[in-house]
């Protein structure tokens, strides 16, 4: 698709549609505009052979809309959706997202227990599977994070559930933060890690 008035500013770029696969985002700053877009996505797609699926076709926008007609179907309007695998809401917030990502990060953790609780298995092995296998599942799309205060204390949360659990530290147990990361020769971790 060209680059047109419609869409939204990025960097003094006009900005109206992202592409991935067999996905298209679509952005405008109005209702008109996006209906537009809409309309010469589904031409041009004609053009070459192609169908949209109305039935497929999600509107979200940051104030109320109506959904729209489109060759006697009707296309829906969402406060929220999943798309490649991260939650989008109409308001930008991400605390439900970092909740969701943060309970598959100890789903992760918990299918990694029998090696985890190995002691045939080196700390810094360990310590090495944590960063590669459950980091980067709470960390998928973080870099379209709004992060406010309560999420950044989440994070930290997990981050020290993670290690006190490799370590099998109970929680009650009085032993500090710092004392856990001397033992697992490691520098504090929530920015080095989880948000880098």
């Amino acid at each position: 698709m060209d680059e047109e008035q419609a869409g939204i500013k990025i960097a003094r770029r006009n900005i109206n549609n992202l592409r991935y696969a067999d996905n298209t985002t679509l952005m405008a700053e109005s209702n008109e505009e996006l209906k537009s877009l809409l309309m010469k996505v589904k031409e041009e797609s004609e053009k070459a052979g192609l169908k949209l699926n109305i039935q497929k076709t999600k509107i979200m926008a940051s104030s109320p809309i109506t959904s729209w007609q489109v060759d006697g179907e009707t296309t829906k309007t969402e406060r929220d959706f999943i798309f490649l695998g991260s939650k989008y809401t109409a308001d930008g917030d991400c605390s439900h997202e970092i909740k969701r990502l943060l309970l598959l990060g100890r789903k992760a953790i918990t299918i990694l227990d029998s090696i985890l609780k190995s002691r045939d298995v080196t700390l810094p092995t360990k310590v090495h599977l944590v960063k590669a296998m459950v980091f980067p599942v709470v960390r998928y799309g973080c870099e379209s994070w709004t992060i406010k205060k309560v999420e950044h204390q989440r994070i930290d949360a997990f981050e020290w559930w993670c290690w006190r659990r490799l370590l099998r530290v109970a929680w009650t147990a009085w032993r500090s933060n710092q004392s856990i990361l001397k033992e697992m020769n490691l520098e504090y971790l929530s920015e080095i890690l989880i948000l880098r």
